[in-house]
């Protein structure tokens, strides 16, 4: 099973970074996945530039069409996303509008991190245009208050509640894995 695991934030000094290398190394450790790792900074998304609805799959620029195909390889996805003024990341809201049908019926996890609320309210807000896109949403999601506080020397020290959180979203990702996989045939 393929798991494209993307950071969402695209800072600099950003703590998702390392939020994320913690998720891809326990779903490595799994060791049912086959990771795609999608650093949106890295990826460098210009604002949507495509003259055509992405439900027409009509793509023109090369970024679109390489971001297409690594999508479209996936069978499920992680957001690792921080929660910015009640709300969701840019980069991660650009990086669903640019695709359409690349993402139906497969699932998504949320670690998700923040203040107080641990990123729940950017969790909230992203979802309609997750639903739309056709993605299944996991029903545990990893959300980490005050997530600044668990990095240690460039590193997250997760809790063991994190961790046993991840490991129910893995094994959620890969129920409705196998509920989903005929449907996109």
């Amino acid at each position: 099973m393929r798991l494209m695991i993307v950071v969402a934030s695209i800072r600099e000094g950003r703590i998702g970074l390392p939020i994320a290398e913690w998720v891809r190394e326990k779903a490595e450790a799994d060791g049912r996945f086959e990771i795609d790792w999608a650093d949106l900074k890295e990826i460098d998304l210009p604002l949507m530039t495509e003259p055509n609805h992405p439900k027409l799959g009509q793509y023109t620029h090369e970024h679109t069409k390489r971001w297409s195909a690594r999508v479209d390889a996936c069978d499920a996805f992680i957001f690792v996303q921080p929660e910015y003024n009640y709300s969701f990341a840019p980069s991660l809201k650009n990086a669903l509008d640019y695709l359409h049908r690349e993402w139906k019926r497969k699932p998504v996890g949320t670690v998700s991190y923040g203040g107080i609320s641990g990123g729940t309210r950017g969790t909230t807000a992203i979802r309609p245009t997750e639903l739309v896109l056709g993605l299944a949403p996991t029903t545990v999601n990893v959300e980490l208050a005050w997530a600044a506080k668990q990095i240690d020397g460039g590193r997250f020290v997760p809790r063991d509640s994190n961790n046993d959180l991840l490991a129910a979203m893995l094994d959620e990702i890969v129920e409705l894995d196998g509920a989903l996989r005929p449907l996109r045939k």
